[in-house]
């Protein structure tokens, strides 16, 4: 079963405050359900959002991204890394 959480908790692990949380569920960067008058927000989207959580298609972004530094600026990484 998903953990749901306030929106102050959401902004707690953010870093935001909680009309910076509104403000995102408003346009769409945060998915939220009302239920009554609060909102209840999934703990996977905000682990999202803060870098806590990262789905295996982003981890193979960040994979070819960094083979492709790699391959293309390999040399000038090495000699950075001697200074």
């Amino acid at each position: 079963m998903d953990k749901y959480l306030s929106t102050s908790e959401a902004a707690k692990i953010l870093g935001i405050s909680r009309v910076a949380v509104f403000k995102k569920i408003k346009n769409g960067r945060i998915k939220a359900k009302k239920i009554g008058r609060n909102f209840i927000i999934a703990e996977k989207a905000i682990l999202g959002l803060s870098g806590n959580f990262l789905t295996s298609q982003k981890k193979s972004e960040i994979d070819r991204a960094i083979d492709r530094t790699v391959k293309e600026y390999g040399e000038t990484l090495k000699l950075l890394g001697q200074e």
